[in-house]
C-alpha cells in the first residue's frame, strides 16, 4: 500500500509508514511542497494509487461525491501532539491497512476508528 500525507498531518507520520516498509510521500516532498492544491494531491493519488491521509475535510466531501480519492484515511482527533499521532497509527496500523483494503474511507479519532460507518 502507498500513502500521500497532506500538509495538516506532521511529516513524522510519513517517515514512520516509511519505517515500517511502505511507500509514503509527504506534500513537503512534492515541488510545491505544502503549497500543492488538493487536485494535486489528487492527480498523484490517482496515477500513483495512493491512500490519501489528510485532516482536510475538502477531500471527504470530494471523496462521497466524485469517489476521489480513491482511498482516503481521514484524521480527526483534533490538536494533539505528533508523537500521540503516530502511537495512534503505530497501535493500529494492522487494523487501518486491514479497513484500507476493503474500504475506501476511514476515519481517525482520539479512541476510535470509523470504517465507512463501522466503529472499533
Amino acid at each position: 500500500m502507498k500513502f500521500i500525507v497532506d500538509a495538516q498531518v506532521p511529516k513524522k507520520l510519513s517517515y514512520f509508514l516509511q519505517s515500517k516498509g511502505y511507500d509514503s510521500i509527504h506534500t513537503l516532498d512534492l515541488t510545491r511542497k505544502n503549497s500543492s492544491s488538493d487536485q494535486q494531491i489528487i492527480d498523484i493519488a490517482q496515477v500513483q494509487e495512493r491512500v490519501v491521509i489528510t485532516k482536510d475535510e475538502d477531500f471527504l466531501e470530494s471523496q462521497m461525491i466524485n469517489s476521489i480519492p480513491e482511498k482516503l484515511i481521514l484524521v480527526k482527533t483534533g490538536n494533539i501532539h505528533n508523537k500521540q499521532l503516530i502511537n495512534i497509527f503505530e497501535l493500529n496500523l494492522n487494523v487501518i491497512l486491514e479497513m484500507m483494503e476493503r474500504s475506501s474511507l476511514i476515519e481517525i479519532h482520539k479512541n476510535e476508528i470509523i470504517e465507512q460507518g463501522k466503529k472499533l
